[in-house]
């Protein structure tokens, strides 16, 4: 029997109403795959971290840092490579300046994190003001992208962190901080990454992304490590 809603209609509409009912089959739930891994997609602006395991959230993120390994802050850039190093109870601190690029560079990043005794990359992701990507966005998620696989094989964790004006912020603080000009034009990408540290702890991680390795079987192996990291 038709509803009072459908007599309103025109003929013509209520006739395309019941075809579109009789002929076309309910919207079918999406599934997904038991035990997948839900990554946060590439843009910076979707997926929540709550939609991973536990032990893949963020340090900043966890409601007991004592328990968590360190962070390491990387300002990845087209001829240096400035790194930091803090655990969210003090200030970051800068630990170094890299001129290295490809697989060498990607290596000595997980050796230094491994060093440091840090469980996770926090690596800064070049966006406008407005929060939309740039090509040097592309450019960074690719080297990203390889460094997430090697650094799953060796148990460690990689995010991106909005880094957005934190070159500004670096200045300013090593200006506040008396750095000689010279000093400045050393140093100044180990405290770009000091600033991307402090601005991923500052937010509690909300803002990081994580970015997992494609195989099945690394993101397994960085979730048994993780947990058995977090249960230790």
């Amino acid at each position: 029997m038709a509803t009072a809603k459908t007599m309103e209609l025109p003929p013509l509409l209520r006739a395309a109403a019941a075809f579109r009912r009789v002929l076309l089959p309910p919207a079918q739930p999406r599934r997904i795959r038991a035990g997948a891994i839900r990554a946060s997609p590439p843009s910076t602006g979707g997926g929540s971290p709550d939609e991973l395991p536990a032990a893949l959230l963020p340090n900043a993120r966890r409601q007991r840092r004592d328990g968590c390994g360190f962070s390491l802050g990387v300002d990845l850039g087209e001829a240096r490579t400035g790194l930091a190093v803090g655990r969210g109870i003090t200030l970051p601190r800068p630990l170094t300046v890299l001129k290295l690029r490809g697989q060498k560079l990607e290596l000595t990043l997980l050796d230094i994190a491994q060093q440091q005794e840090a469980d996770e990359l926090i690596v800064g992701l070049p966006v406008s003001a407005d929060g939309s990507e740039t090509p040097q966005s592309n450019k960074v998620r690719s080297i990203v992208g390889r460094l997430a696989v090697q650094a799953a094989d060796r148990g460690l964790r990689v995010y991106l962190q909005d880094e957005h004006g934190t070159s500004i912020d670096a200045l300013e603080f090593m200006i506040s901080r008396g750095v000689k000009r010279s000093a400045r034009d050393v140093q100044s990408d180990a405290y770009s990454a000091m600033m991307i540290l402090e601005r991923y702890f500052s937010s509690s991680g909300q803002g990081a992304k994580i970015v997992l390795p494609r195989q099945p079987e690394l993101q397994s192996k960085l979730l048994a490590e993780s947990r058995q990291d977090g249960e230790v």
